[in-house]
């Protein structure tokens, strides 16, 4: 699983012109499925995201998760972090999960981080969508559970 993670002071998205998931201060969550991923990847990919210490401190030193901080997570499917772009000019996809597997897998990583306690909200799996964000820092993370 690949996820790029963003800390946001507010994030949402839309499919339709409608708003289907919005948070506050949190993560933004775009999350990707490989061929090769399976439930190690997803427990591995939630225990990494909810414990990532990229909200400050009283000190102001980014010493606190997203549970520590009271955020929330806006997941967002992402098949094209899959994307390979070395040949060509257009990205070839093989690398990502099935829309079946990866629907599943993506599923049940935010399952996962409900579990630990997290609010979650989600954009349309498959659907495209409209995603706005406030960066706060910027801070963003790129965790691939493969790396």
């Amino acid at each position: 699983m690949k996820v790029v993670a963003q800390r946001v002071s507010r994030a949402r998205v839309r499919v339709g012109g409608q708003t289907v998931g919005e948070i506050g201060t949190g993560l933004l969550l775009l999350v990707g499925v490989g061929r090769e991923d399976g439930e190690r990847d997803a427990v591995w990919m939630a225990d990494k995201v909810a414990g990532l210490r990229v909200f400050e401190d009283a000190e102001g030193k980014m010493n606190l998760s997203v549970t520590d901080a009271g955020g929330s997570i806006l997941s967002v499917s992402q098949f094209t972090l899959y994307g390979d772009c070395r040949k060509g000019r257009r990205p070839s996809f093989a690398e990502a999960a099935p829309p079946g597997e990866a629907r599943a897998l993506y599923e049940r990583f935010n399952d996962l981080l409900r579990a630990k306690g997290l609010k979650v909200e989600t954009g349309v799996f498959g659907a495209m969508m409209e995603v706005e964000l406030v960066n706060d820092g910027p801070v963003t993370l790129i965790v691939d559970s493969r790396a």
